[in-house]
């Protein structure tokens, strides 16, 4: 098999150490070196010196939790091409004897160009995926302590969400601060809700009839502070999020003319996909990477599964969100793509689709620069024109009726 890097190394990293095996093809022979080193900055920059003084031009590491980032940050100084192995892909590579270790396996197999590299995102990128990854963990423990909030007042037999929306909105949060600091009449907890509460005074007021006691004021406090310092947290970080995205601006701007996107979801997918759509030849290499296409699974002809496949969870979460916010646009393509396809399919395959489709656009949207081009509701029943007048010919005259097919501008 060719030599495509005659001087290159693989890295086999572990928390506290990393395995360096350098590869020489030299007058026709292979010659390797293996050492370990420690994961500490000094020893990391020994290594770097290492392999640039071996004259390798390609380093290969598995993408082991985060222990090779720092192992990354260093690396990327120097002059080296580094590549980011998806361990499931180098593991189905056949022809792996059991003597050898994961440093030399990963430096035969770049040696001869049988590695292909993961999607590693820019310094900037990076740190706004950080930021965005964070605040949407945050978003889903403040979700979490809501729900044990809730749990709470059922306990005390305060039947609070059964008659407002959002137990922490403006009403909620004044009656729950009420029931902390004391208050048990039940008319007035009632009045301190806002006058556009569609609940009636009678039924909020045989909702907030319980028995409170000192404990479930207790745990009210508690779960209380939390989600206040949860929200501090967030807010902190929309802050630094303003504060950094001044680099994705204009692609912000062109991702929001999406039906579905606001600004935070479209930070999101930048910080997911990064800018540059040269990394990925098409649209659908794209849709594959992110998980949205199904599955290949066929056998004998016999479809056995269309699941869509596994790929970035944190792009395909958000991606679904706008799908559903997309869907409610009336008079648009992608509502008009999701009820046709959820007639024949389902809705959630339906909204798999349309989750596709904004992804393919904002694709050609980063890749060219250009705004949002909706096809209109109309979209599919024009290209296949043809196709529905002879199923609705076909459903008349399966009805009884003879049909004659005249066009408009015949008929006038």
């Amino acid at each position: 098999m060719e030599v495509l890097h005659p001087h290159c190394a693989g890295l086999d990293v572990h928390k506290d150490t990393v395995v360096a095996c350098v590869r020489h093809m030299v007058n026709g022979s292979v010659e390797r070196e293996v050492r370990t080193f420690k994961t500490t900055t000094k020893e990391l920059l020994a290594l770097s010196d290492w392999l640039a003084g071996e004259g390798c031009t390609h380093v290969a590491m598995e993408a082991t939790g985060v222990y090779w980032k720092p192992v990354w940050h260093v690396l990327s100084d120097g002059d080296f091409v580094l590549v980011l192995a998806n361990a499931a892909h180098v593991k189905n590579v056949p022809g792996r004897k059991t003597d050898v270790n994961d440093a030399t396996w990963l430096a035969e197999l770049l040696a001869h160009g049988l590695i292909r590299g993961s999607f590693v995102p820019d310094r900037q990128t990076q740190e706004m995926r950080n930021l965005l990854r964070t605040r949407k963990q945050l978003v889903r423990e403040r979700s979490s302590h809501i729900q044990r909030l809730q749990k709470t007042l059922e306990d005390a037999n305060i039947k609070l969400d059964s008659v407002i929306s959002d137990i922490m909105g403006l009403s909620g949060r004044r009656m729950v601060e009420a029931l902390i600091a004391g208050e048990t009449d039940p008319n007035a907890l009632a009045a301190l809700a806002h006058r556009r509460i569609k609940a009636s005074p009678a039924e909020l007021e045989a909702a907030l009839r319980g028995r409170v006691t000192d404990h479930h004021r207790f745990m009210l406090r508690l779960l209380l502070q939390h989600i206040d310092a949860i929200d501090a947290a967030i807010s902190q970080i929309d802050q630094e999020v303003d504060a950094q995205v001044e680099p994705f601006r204009t692609a912000v701007q062109l991702l929001t003319t999406i039906p579905g996107i606001n600004e935070l979801s479209a930070c999101v997918i930048l910080a997911e996909i990064g800018r540059d759509m040269g990394r990925f030849p098409t649209a659908g290499h794209l849709i594959s990477w992110a998980g949205l296409c199904p599955k290949n699974d066929e056998s004998a002809g016999k479809r056995r599964s269309t699941r869509m496949r596994k790929g970035a969870p944190w792009l395909k979460t958000t991606l679904v969100q706008c799908a559903w916010a997309a869907a409610r646009k009336k008079a648009s393509y992608l509502q008009a793509q999701f009820h046709r396809l959820r007639a024949r399919r389902g809705a959630k395959k339906a909204i798999g689709a349309v989750a596709a489709s904004i992804l393919t656009a904002a694709y050609h949207i980063l890749k060219n620069g250009t705004l949002y081009q909706d096809l209109g509701p109309n979209h599919f029943d024009k290209r296949a024109q043809g196709k529905q007048v002879h199923r609705l010919v076909n459903r008349l005259r399966n009805l009884g009726f003879a049909v004659q097919i005249t066009p408009v501008e015949a008929a006038a």
